[in-house]
């Protein structure tokens, strides 16, 4: 039986090499980086390199104007034997009190009142958030009008239940109640538009169980509404820490017609004089630049760890 010839196969054609993969490194987005480099280059001019400059100048004696001389760590040794900033500190946190736990019920209680309205809601809205877009100078003038000793309104009021006028402007615990009051008028509302957030993410459902239930409205509000508003309380507590603990514009305007030494003082007795306030009056009255960076640092620090206690007080309470 005669067999087929074998025929002989082509060879393969040779593979051609892989086309070369475009490099994707850094440069290839040159133009996404040049589009968001205005952010960080301001970023870099007017924040990254002050604060470090404060650092370095912290280290050093300078009046603005002069040499610089080294003084290592003396200006903050001096910082902690310092009893006018002590005395800042004891200022700031009183009227941070004064201002931050009535404002938080406040924006609570506001906020509660807003989500269960049914007409005008944003109207309402509007008016809540106003005080916080209004000029602080502007605010600050008029409360100074109504905590006015002789032509106030709040002393026109005490007169008419009976009770005498106090000098809100002139007495320690009068100046930190009236600018409390300044700082618990300016932020309530824009809290209350942040409470307000939280409690529309809220399922509807969980309150008709609740009264399906029995349960009442202080018991809703109780069960319901504040555990599961924690995160938000959390994030107003400390945001309103960092805000309340940096006030300055508040009592610099609204004691400035009271100051007996210069707009820094913090009106008599320097009752109202915060932790910023004495920072510009280190800095800009006294020409001591460097110590002034170190009370920047002090004020830094003070901030840091009073809102690491916030916040670790209420993540404690949402554990237990």
């Amino acid at each position: 039986m005669a067999t087929a010839p074998l025929v002989e196969r082509p060879p393969a054609p040779a593979a051609e090499p892989p086309a070369a993969r475009p490099r994707k490194g850094v440069l290839s987005h040159w133009r996404l980086y040049a589009a968001i480099s205005p952010f960080y280059l301001l970023f870099l001019a007017f924040g990254l390199i002050p604060v470090g400059f404060s650092l370095y100048l912290s280290f050093h004696r300078w009046d603005g104007l002069g040499s610089m001389e080294y003084a290592g760590l003396s200006q903050y040794r001096y910082l902690l034997t310092d009893t006018d900033f002590w005395s800042s500190i004891g200022n700031t946190l009183i009227i941070w009190a004064l201002a931050t736990f009535p404002m938080i019920f406040l924006a609570m209680i506001t906020a509660v009142m807003l989500n269960s309205a049914v007409r005008f809601k944003n109207v309402y809205r509007f008016a809540y958030f106003l005080p916080n877009v209004t000029s602080v100078v502007a605010v600050a003038i008029i409360f100074g009008s109504v905590f006015s000793t002789n032509f106030g309104l709040v002393n026109a009021l005490l007169q008419a239940v009976g009770l005498d006028q106090i000098a809100w402007l002139n007495t320690p615990w009068g100046i930190k109640v009236a600018i409390a009051t300044l700082m618990t008028w300016q932020w309530t509302g824009y809290n209350a538009i942040i409470f307000l957030a939280g409690l529309q993410t809220i399922p509807g459902e969980l309150y008709e169980a609740a009264r399906m239930d029995g349960a009442g409205p202080v018991q809703t509000f109780f069960r319901i509404t504040l555990p599961l508003m924690r995160p938000v309380l959390l994030f107003v507590l400390v945001i309103s820490t960092v805000t309340g603990l940096q006030s300055f514009s508040e009592p610099q305007v609204l004691l400035q017609s009271t100051a007996n030494e210069s707009t820094f003082s913090g009106g008599p007795d320097h009752a109202g004089r915060t932790m910023v306030l004495y920072f510009f009056q280190q800095t800009f009255d006294n020409n001591d630049f460097g110590y002034g960076a170190a009370v920047a640092w002090g004020i830094f620090l003070v901030v840091v760890i009073f809102s690491i206690i916030n916040w670790r007080l209420v993540q404690r309470r949402g554990e237990d």
